[in-house]
């Protein structure tokens, strides 16, 4: 079944005295209650606006209803903000959706019950571009004046800067070290290419799977050092598909993140941003995906319609010099677990091809790896570690899916900074194939040509835009980084 008819299954079938998941937010109801007072905030994490340069999103946690949470800001620690108003999003999850297989023990007093957890997001709007700001959080009853965290709103114009990305992290030992390596980069923000907290863990969109949402706690805890300081842009994997909330699985998402959406409408999970000289488009490959096709075609064509449209309005723009996309399953990988999505190489690489995308970066397989610059579906070129290339002629396409959870394997030798493998032979690998009339899905071999680089283990990538000026061209600096912060790659990108 699709994941809005498995929705609809579970809606229909659910227990009719669990109480449904998602609602309005008890905290609008003073109620009473004598704890809320020490109800502490947790889980800070930021997220840009439509415009990195003026808007800001903060995110928080607590762990019960409070009433009239609020943020404060200013330019100094000491001199903060009126309250600002926030909105508590508060998500429901019955007991008999998660008490099955829960990944973490579950204390009696819930036997029966629902998980309520409550998120809490300010959207900041009209901040001056290129400032810090200092922020403080609270709610009724709780206004301890303590700063939270700082952020710095994007500067106007062509200024160097970094930014950082990888993808599959969950709550894991690795996981914290990964984290703790965007921190040491000082990045402008971080991209994370999905399948985030492992909250639900088969990936597959179904009702029936294991899933504890609190987890999804336990992960904002993990991040809460870096991403209360970085913005943190995530897009959506296949284990973010959550088909007891909404019948695009996503109303969870939009409970714990903020994504840019117009006026009115659902946000999508698919967004874009411009920062300095560097256009990211932030998609949904679950919409196109062959492998785990449960929400396969959700947007009737919407996104990719939305994709085209996007790519051709950065490429007219004369701010933008260049574009990275990011997603999760990949349209080209060699790793023996997932290998490549036909789905993701049928309906989003074409657009990548016509409009000279830059660079792609993808979760999904847990590994490291590079491929040389395609176009059409074959290498365009070589560029060996140390090399450049102008993205002109072809896109480089990137899995950094090692965050944490668990590493896979290749079907070939790793080839890597210090351990290059000098064989140079082709590379064998299968893609996932999904027949809509059918519903079916089948693999087919193929071997390539076109794969770099190869790292089997932890990784985090790292981008340096450098703008050119008259007479100079703009570079995107690329390395990705072992668990241990050395150097597994490095290219430039020049325009």
């Amino acid at each position: 079944m699709s994941l809005a008819e498995q929705h609809e299954w579970f809606t229909r079938t659910a227990v009719s005295d669990s109480p449904r998941p998602g609602g309005r937010s008890r905290a609008t109801a003073d109620g009473g209650r004598a704890r809320r007072g020490i109800l502490a905030p947790f889980g800070r994490h930021l997220a840009f606006g439509a415009d990195p340069a003026t808007q800001m999103s903060v995110g928080w946690q607590v762990a019960g209803p409070v009433s009239d949470a609020f943020i404060r800001i200013g330019e100094t620690p000491s001199d903060l903000s009126q309250r600002i108003p926030a909105e508590v999003r508060n998500l429901l999850s019955p007991y008999s959706i998660w008490s099955a297989g829960a990944l973490n023990s579950v204390p009696p007093s819930l036997t029966g019950a629902a998980v309520e957890q409550y998120y809490v997001h300010a959207a900041l709007a009209g901040l001056e571009p290129g400032r810090t700001y200092y922020y403080s959080v609270g709610h009724r009853g709780r206004d301890s004046g303590d700063v939270s965290g700082h952020f710095v709103t994007a500067p106007r114009g062509r200024h160097p800067f970094t930014f950082t990305a990888f993808g599959d992290h969950g709550v894991t030992y690795d996981a914290v070290g990964t984290t703790n390596l965007i921190r040491a980069q000082r990045p402008a923000f971080h991209l994370h290419a999905g399948d985030v907290s492992y909250a639900e863990a088969s990936g597959q969109g179904l009702v029936t799977d294991s899933y504890d949402p609190r987890v999804w706690d336990s992960w904002f805890a993990e991040i809460e050092p870096v991403a209360a300081v970085i913005p943190w842009q995530v897009v959506v994997g296949n284990h973010e598909m959550e088909a007891w909330y909404s019948a695009d699985g996503y109303a969870g998402q939009r409970a714990r993140f903020d994504f840019p959406s117009p006026a009115g409408a659902p946000a999508p999970m698919y967004y874009s941003f411009i920062y300095g000289n560097v256009g990211v488009l932030a998609l949904d490959a679950n919409d196109v995906c062959s492998e785990l096709p449960a929400n396969f075609g959700y947007s009737a064509g919407a996104q990719v319609s939305w994709l085209n449209s996007t790519l051709t309005a950065m490429r007219a723009s004369p701010e933008v010099d260049f574009i990275v996309a990011y997603c999760h399953q990949c349209a080209y990988c060699t790793c023996a677990v997932h290998g490549c999505d036909g789905g993701v190489e049928q309906y989003f690489a074409p657009a990548f091809d016509a409009h000279a995308v830059d660079l792609v970066i993808n979760g999904h397989n847990h590994i490291y790896e590079r491929t040389d610059p395609i176009r059409g579906g074959v290498a365009a070129g070589a560029v060996p570690i140390g090399g450049s290339w102008n993205p002109a002629d072809g896109t480089t396409y990137i899995t950094a899916g090692g965050a944490g959870k668990g590493v896979y394997t290749f079907s070939a030798a790793d080839s890597y900074e210090g351990d290059v493998d000098a064989s140079a032979a082709p590379v064998s690998t299968f893609v996932n194939n999904f027949d809509p009339a059918t519903r079916t899905t089948f693999t087919t071999s193929e071997t390539v040509t076109w794969s770099r680089v190869r790292y089997t283990g932890y990784c985090l990538l790292v981008v340096d835009s450098e703008p050119g000026a008259p007479g100079r061209p703009s570079v995107l600096r690329v390395r990705a980084l072992d668990e241990d912060g050395a150097e597994l790659d490095r290219f430039d990108l020049v325009r």
